[in-house]
């Protein structure tokens, strides 16, 4: 570890000997808990938001950032991919690696959001919550389990705000279909379905095809590979990965499941109290060495909690799409391209979309009889349609409606309460939950007992490399 160190450095490692854990940052290894105490910030300011991914998705967030506090820096690998944040933001200043960002401006930001693939989710939202700051990072949070405990533990420990990107979270019907699950009107639930139209990139067969197909087209001048590649093994740069079919591959992303779950799965796991499953068991057409397959169907067993019964989770993706009769259906009743099927003893509570905010009760006999008088409703609809968040029942509204996702988070930076989707109270989990099915889809036919508070799978030995990976020097957590 021997190392050329600068008097800045110096000082700063010195003041925070013992104090903290060691990275490998850019220029070296160095201690770092919170270098920077986070800036106490009152409503009435603004926070200095720095965006690590300002192209694609990212753009999104950047725009959010710059609606309502001050955009102090962009950061992203490819300047093509971020020029139309470029251009929108002028004055903004510019950078290509975030540790060099965090390092020259880093007492000028107050919170960072986090839009880049996978892999490089946990190395930016852990470099700038050691230096105290707030996060907001896109789903599925981290790429492994035990990078997304480990932000739920540095956001806890350090008091951060912090709010995960599924932003059906702060959805009014979302939030009403959890109450709906709450007053248990559906009876006991024991089944659950949840499906995706993903992937729509390369994955399985097909990603091995178009890398072949792809291998000679030349590098863009505006990426940085090298940076793009970050902690992950070092490969030639091939155009199949970019800009997004990187989500099929191992190294970098989380497959299908990984990119919707976060959304698809998000109401069901906040209605049904869900935890740490028993097992999770994967079952695929064929299984590949380097990405993800084309279509799988993962089931998980949760056990009783918080006075519910144990339950049956299936995760459908790709081909593997259920059908009208899988999903015990009404006659007539067609299964959306993605959503989620709630199945209870006394009725169900299906929602048709990705982001658990459109939803009804079924079969019709089942809402007929749990609608009440209008002038008891607790929300009226639009006249004529399912899709307002639920039926009218009489059925208090206990969860806070939310002034927005991103709203939620500056507030929360400014001193405000959690955002809902806050890593250590709840979005932490439900990616955990997440990711562990992607090293069940890595290691299909086997059914892993799953130690979830230990982050480990009892009897599977060799899952232990998909669930704490190792990060290289620069890179190291």
């Amino acid at each position: 570890m021997s190392r050329r160190t600068n008097r800045r450095e110096f000082l700063s490692t010195a003041a925070l000997a013992g104090a903290g854990l060691w990275v490998a940052g850019a220029t070296g290894c160095v201690c770092v808990k919170p270098i920077f105490r986070s800036r106490r910030i009152s409503p009435n300011e603004k926070l200095n938001i720095a965006c690590i991914g300002a192209g694609g998705k990212g753009t999104g967030e950047v725009d959010d950032a710059a609606s309502t506090e001050n955009l102090v820096a962009l950061c992203d690998v490819d300047d093509a991919r971020a020029a139309a944040s470029y251009r929108k933001y002028p004055d903004v200043k510019r950078f290509k690696d975030f540790r060099k960002m965090l390092d020259e401006m880093g007492k000028q930001i107050d919170a960072v959001t986090v839009s880049t693939p996978d892999h490089i989710h946990t190395p930016a939202a852990m470099w700038a919550m050691l230096m105290g700051k707030h996060a907001f990072v896109q789903k599925p949070m981290a790429r492994t389990v035990y990078e997304c405990r480990l932000l739920a533990e540095t956001a806890k420990k350090h008091g951060l705000a912090t709010q995960m990107g599924n932003q059906g979270t702060a959805a009014n019907g979302l939030r009403r279909a959890v109450e709906v699950l709450h007053a248990g009107i559906l009876g006991p639930v024991k089944t659950l379905h949840v499906w995706t139209n993903r992937p729509i990139w390369p994955q399985g067969q097909q990603a091995m095809d178009e890398r072949t197909k792809q291998a000679k087209e030349p590098k863009p001048a505006e990426l940085d590979w090298e940076l793009w590649l970050g902690p992950s093994p070092k490969r030639p740069y091939n155009k199949v990965y970019l800009p997004f079919n990187w989500r099929g591959w191992y190294d970098w992303g989380t497959g299908a499941f990984g990119d919707m779950a976060c959304h698809t799965l998000n109401m069901p796991y906040w209605g049904l109290r869900l935890c740490h499953p028993a097992s999770i068991e994967a079952k695929l057409d064929k299984k590949y060495d380097e990405v993800f397959p084309s279509g799988s169907v993962v089931r998980y067993e949760f056990p009783a909690r918080h006075g519910l019964p144990p339950l049956t989770m299936f995760w459908y993706d790709g081909d593997k799409k259920p059908n009208a009769e899988q999903l015990g259906l009404p006659e007539g009743e067609k299964v959306s391209g993605s959503g989620a099927l709630i199945v209870g003893e006394k009725g169900m509570l299906y929602s048709d979309g990705d982001y658990g905010d459109q939803w009804h009760l079924t079969p019709k006999s089942f809402s007929d009889s749990v609608t009440v008088p209008a002038e008891t409703k607790a929300e009226a609809p639009k006249k004529g349609s399912r899709r307002s968040g639920g039926p009218n029942l009489a059925i208090p509204e206990t969860i806070p409606r939310s002034p927005g996702h991103f709203k939620e988070w500056v507030d929360a930076c400014k001193g405000g309460k959690p955002a809902m989707s806050n890593f250590p109270d709840y979005s932490g989990l439900l990616a955990e939950i997440v990711v562990v099915g992607c090293v069940a889809q890595r290691l299909p036919g086997r059914k892993l007992e799953w130690d979830g508070p230990n982050m480990k799978a009892k009897n599977c030995p060799e899952a232990a490399a998909l669930i704490h990976p190792q990060f290289p020097k620069g890179w190291g957590l």
